[in-house]
């Protein structure tokens, strides 16, 4: 058994040495795939789906149908594009009242779009931008891979114990990987990442109608208004802090967008304007709710 043991934590800690191969050089255009993870995609769904719920407990939800409606609307049209169908991740979307410029998706699907997004976004292409970035996110297991990698070490002999018959130490790390709720490890992205969900994101635009320049243009707007401001506003440094710039960001976006197939881009519901003014109505948030919104 010992020997069965020490065997199986080998060979693990052999697949955990690829775990820092994660950057790779890629052209535009090029298939994109999830990288090393010790974690099964029906666990990143568990983490999600307990995450989601600390969130709901600390963030007030918005109260009105027409916006909560608006994003799912935007988020389902993403979720029914080629690559968001084949993870097999059962998206879903939700708006809570939070002024910081921010948008998060947990491991497994759960989306938040945050109501100060609305203050940065000119046109609903952005909106959706976002929101194929964050997907994009959980489509290449974003979450459970940087887990992988904090958390390794642990990891290997969890999972060779369990190949020996010993469930409960897998069943320890995954408790604490939850526990650990939407501020955790789990949202913490390298700028590999931020750039594997850009090229995706722009792929899930365009997919689906939405024009992926304006992902680019998001940023370089962000990006721009931080440059200018010297020191930018909490939210804004809140935002720029979540996702770590990769050089050339809107160059690559841009790359990515001319490998695609040509398309008009044409698609637009004709509610952004509606839920930008809903959005300018609803109440500030309670005083319990966390200022500074979740590390993404």
């Amino acid at each position: 058994m010992q020997a069965r043991f020490f065997h199986s934590l080998a060979a693990t800690g052999l697949l955990l040495s690829c775990v820092t191969a994660y950057g790779f050089a890629r052209k535009p255009g090029d298939p994109l795939k999830p990288g090393f993870n010790l974690f099964s995609k029906e666990q990143d769904a568990q983490l999600g789906t307990e995450a989601a719920k600390e969130v709901r407990k600390k963030y007030t939800i918005v109260d009105n149908p027409f916006l909560q409606g608006y994003v799912k609307r935007v988020g389902d049209r993403l979720a029914a594009t080629p690559e968001a169908r084949a993870s097999g991740f059962p998206f879903n979307f939700t708006m809570i009242v939070e002024p910081s410029v921010n948008a998060f998706a947990l491991p497994g699907g759960p989306m938040f779009i945050q109501t100060g997004l609305f203050t940065a976004l000119d046109n609903e292409a952005q909106l959706a931008g976002v929101m194929a970035h964050e997907m994009s996110h959980v489509i290449l297991r974003h979450g459970t891979h940087e887990a992988t990698k904090a958390k390794g070490v642990g990891m290997v002999a969890a999972l060779a114990q369990a190949a020996v018959g010993d469930k409960s130490t897998m069943a320890q790390v995954l408790d604490g990987a939850i526990s650990l709720g939407a501020n955790s490890w789990m949202l913490h992205y390298s700028r590999d990442a931020e750039s594997e969900a850009d090229a995706l994101g722009a792929r899930l635009m365009a997919e689906a109608g939405w024009d992926p320049a304006q992902l680019a243009s998001f940023f370089l707007k962000l990006n721009g208004a931080g440059a200018r401001a010297g020191t930018a506003s909490r939210s804004l440094q809140q935002f720029l802090s979540d996702h770590p710039n990769p050089e050339n960001r809107e160059q690559a976006i841009q790359l990515e967008a001319q490998a695609l197939p040509k398309n008009s881009y044409g698609y637009n519901t004709g509610d952004f304007d509606r839920a930008r003014r809903e959005v300018q109505r609803i109440p500030a948030p309670r005083p319990a709710a966390n200022p500074s919104g979740p590390a993404r």
